[in-house]
């Protein structure tokens, strides 16, 4: 199996860790599988298994699998992205999970949510790229933007995407916009949705346009407060996680 490193250790205690304790294993397997960009038969041929057993425990038609079977399920998952290259390997050793309270908030959803549900949780107006609300979602940040322009810096951004990009970035405290699309545009990494939200008359043009030219649906949140924001979001993740 993978050789032994701390990221590959931090992420298959990570994976393996979030499926025991899911209320939904299977769905779980599933979604880390996609994560990691492997398709069931290349994994059922490590594992030296048929794919439809594969399929028989993430769509739950088999008993929720044991703690060995899952431990050789993640080691063979990094397995698999190591020979490819360890593409998610080497963006997770560029991420650094631990919070910071810069980060109001990190979930990871065990299901996927669209940006329209996660846009509609939190009464969020929709600005750019009213095409891609279908767009899947794994997870959210909340970020406090006052607080990461002070203290963050190129190589910290990273942290904002916690376990993948395939996120809504969502900013809070923001007066125009300007800067966390800034950021976003220069980023390797593109969220799949930015959301902004603060006391702004409106949200600067420049923003939106960085949005636009980034293909990243830019929205803006007409929750009143940040705690209602994080409630709402959390009663997603609740439905969701």
């Amino acid at each position: 199996m993978a050789s032994s490193s701390p990221i590959k250790e931090t992420l298959a205690k990570r994976i393996a860790g979030e499926i025991v304790l899911s209320i939904n294993p299977g769905q779980t397997m599933r979604k880390w599988r996609m994560l990691l960009n492997v398709n069931q038969i290349e994994l059922a041929n490590v594992l030296d298994l048929s794919p439809s057993v594969i399929s028989d425990y993430e769509t739950g038609r088999r008993v929720s699998p044991g703690s060995s079977f899952i431990k050789r399920y993640v080691e063979a998952l990094i397995e698999i992205d190591v020979r490819k290259g360890g593409e998610y390997i080497r963006q997770m050793a560029r991420i650094t999970l631990d919070p910071s309270d810069v980060f109001i908030d990190i979930k990871e959803f065990t299901a996927p949510v669209t940006v329209g549900q996660l846009c509609d949780a939190i009464e969020a107006e929709v600005l750019t790229c009213l095409d891609k609300l279908d767009q899947h979602l794994f997870g959210y940040t909340i970020v406090d933007s006052y607080k990461a322009i002070l203290t963050l810096s190129g190589l910290d951004f990273y942290r904002i995407f916690g376990a993948t990009s395939e996120r809504a970035l969502i900013f809070t405290g923001v007066s125009q916009g300007r800067s966390p699309m800034i950021a976003v545009k220069i980023s390797p990494f593109k969220p799949r949705v930015v959301v902004l939200h603060g006391e702004m008359k409106q949200v600067d043009p420049l923003a939106e346009s960085l949005a636009s030219h980034e293909g990243i649906p830019l929205a803006y949140s007409h929750l009143k407060s940040e705690e209602e924001l994080v409630d709402a979001l959390r009663e997603l993740y609740r439905n969701k996680g």
